[in-house]
């Protein structure tokens, strides 16, 4: 191995050393080593881009739009989040949860799954008086077992399928994990089910006690026709014991009920008063038929970009001393306010009758603009946006699950590549405004795209210098005369090491080269290596700080890092000998 060789060893040890310690995000650490590898000549300036032409890169850019369009149109809370509606027990959850976000993670990419998710599954728990600790981790796990299934499942496989173009391999096919990807699912979501209650914590999740969380208001909600609320008690519809928010009336025909009881029934057109906390009131109007009532009592004007706003008046304002009805705040402000609060206590009453003063801070929902309008103004101390209050666009979410199914079938069928197939499901969500422009730009992750892209450049320096091909000399000495089979088990563990030390993407694109070279020098076919690659790039559950399902749920859930080790651990063992145990069965070697 010439001096190239080395070096390419050295930039990997380099950048593996610079990602567990964290020193920087991987995407800045792989591009760092990719761009010092063609400072020294080891790749040409071609060489050095190509990874970023890669199809795969387009495909998950593609599927990211996908993703946030089904989150954005609520098609995924109205499936997956019935289902859990029907269910008040932890294990009932469970057993809905976890498969239904396996499924789902299989034909969708799984971090926008998760990002959906899980306050989708707080909110579900909080309403039940469980601990949101208790399904988050399994919530993360279930979205990575359902993305072995399919070529489509994760950026991870994605990364695999394009390294396997790039060398030449035959292409993955759409189902083809699936006789390994299916078996260690359904084992890992049996381990879920069956194991995960004895080793989850129970923990409050840390942002209900910041104190901008705190802030109480009375805020009234309307519930519309459509609603899935009606004709289930209040006890059946969780909204006894939400967190920090308390049902004191409800306002029917004219005529108040109060106090609430469990068994009251909830009605179309009943008017809900609750006291308490901002950000359950935010989960509130998540829920579809469950709409704002403002100043006239009636409906907040549903618009899908219009988001929710807390304003501080200023002593300054033409607002003191007038109430909210008499100021004309809807047409002045383009905003509707829906609840006010007052020197640390929440103001009741009618919302159009309440005189403000100054320091009143008002609970707004406000068009696009508003922010931008008002943030300076006079009329104002202080005016922010309160994060994830967009409204669904339930109206579109049919059409964004047909699209989705015919994306499905186009790639799996092979009418088109998976990443014309793709594009062509990302546009016409876009044309059917199932998902606007703003929102699709935004639901793209460029860090996963940039780690991707350098991956691939370092990966074939990796073979072009025969880095690779001694790193695979060392792993068939290790296996000795055992033969493919311990290869394999070397490849796989190792993959797995990395994945939980690493960017899983980084890892497969660090380890493909050497699994390709291993099985060539064992005499082997690669394709059963390359799987065993994808496989353990998917499966490494024990590092809540390598992949980013786990990340997301990191914070929400109060999790330490040992929740993921105690629980990861033994379940990389039950995927590990699966995996190891099928592959010589479908990819003979």
């Amino acid at each position: 191995m010439q001096w190239q060789g080395w070096l390419t060893l050295a930039v990997v040890l380099l950048t593996l050393y610079a990602m567990v310690k964290e020193l920087a995000g991987p995407d800045i650490i792989l591009m760092a080593g990719l761009f010092t590898l063609a400072a020294f000549g080891v790749l040409t300036p071609r060489e050095t881009f190509e990874g970023f032409a890669n199809p795969a890169l387009a495909t998950i850019g593609a599927l990211f739009i996908v993703s946030a369009a089904l989150r954005e149109t609520g098609a995924l809370e109205a499936t997956v989040g019935r289902l859990m509606d029907r269910t008040r027990s932890e294990r009932g959850g469970l057993a809905r949860i976890c498969p239904s976000v396996a499924a789902l993670s299989a034909f969708l990419n799984n971090a926008p799954i998760v990002a959906m998710m899980t306050p989708t599954v707080i909110d579900w728990a909080r309403r039940r008086g469980l601990s949101p600790s208790r399904f988050l981790i399994p919530v993360s796990y279930s979205s990575i077992l359902g993305s072995t299934i399919t070529v489509i499942g994760t950026s991870t496989t994605l990364t695999v399928a394009g390294l396997m173009s790039e060398s030449g391999l035959e292409e993955m096919g759409f189902f083809e994990l699936a006789p390994v990807g299916i078996p260690v699912a359904i084992a890992g979501l049996v381990f879920l089910q069956c194991v995960a209650p004895k080793l989850l914590p129970t923990r409050h999740e840390p942002a209900e006690d910041l104190g901008d969380r705190r802030r109480e208001y009375t805020a009234s909600m309307i519930v519309e026709e459509q609603c899935p609320l009606i004709d289930q008690t209040v006890e059946e519809a969780g909204l006894r014991h939400l967190p920090g928010l308390f049902l004191v009336e409800i306002g029917r025909a004219g005529h108040i009920i109060t106090p609430v009881g469990p068994d009251q029934l909830i009605r179309p057109n009943d008017r809900l008063v609750f006291a308490g906390v901002v950000s359950t009131i935010v989960e509130l109007q998540r829920i579809r038929g469950l709409v704002p009532a403002t100043d006239d009592e009636g409906p907040a004007p549903i618009h899908p970009e219009h988001r929710l706003v807390e304003a501080v008046i200023s002593a300054s304002s033409p607002l003191v001393n007038q109430s909210i009805r008499d100021a004309s705040f809807r047409s002045v402000y383009d905003a509707a306010v829906i609840a006010v609060h007052r020197n640390g206590e929440r103001v009741a009453g009618k919302i159009g009758e309440i005189v403000l003063g100054a320091g009143d801070t008002l609970l707004l929902q406000g068009a696009p603009g508003f922010l931008r309008a008002h943030r300076n103004s006079p009329d104002f101390y202080l005016v922010s946006e309160i994060a994830g209050t967009e409204t669904p666009r339930y109206d579109r979410a049919g059409i964004a699950i047909g699209i989705l199914v015919l994306m499905v079938l186009a790639a799996s069928l092979g009418a088109y590549p998976v990443s014309i197939a793709a594009f062509l499901a990302a546009g016409l969500l876009l044309a059917t405004r199932s998902i606007t422009g703003r929102s699709a730009r935004r639901s793209i992750d460029w860090s996963i795209l940039v780690v991707i892209g350098a991956s691939f450049g370092i990966a074939y320096a990796l073979q072009k210098t025969g880095a690779a091909e001694e790193v695979a000399g060392l792993i068939a000495f290790a296996a000795g005369s055992l033969g493919p089979i311990a290869a394999l088990i070397v490849v796989y563990l190792t993959t797995l090491l990395l994945a939980e030390l690493l960017h899983h993407n980084a890892a497969v694109a660090l380890m493909f080269p050497i699994a390709v070279e291993t099985a060539s020098l064992v005499g082997a076919d690669p394709r059963g290596f390359v799987m065993g690659v994808a496989i353990a790039g998917c499966c490494a559950f024990a590092s809540p700080v390598t992949y980013q399902t786990h990340l997301i749920v990191y914070g929400p859930g109060g999790y330490r890092f040992t929740d993921f080790v105690r629980l990861g651990v033994p379940l990389d063992a039950v995927c590990a000998a699966i995996a190891i145990t099928l592959i010589p069965v479908f990819w003979p070697f």
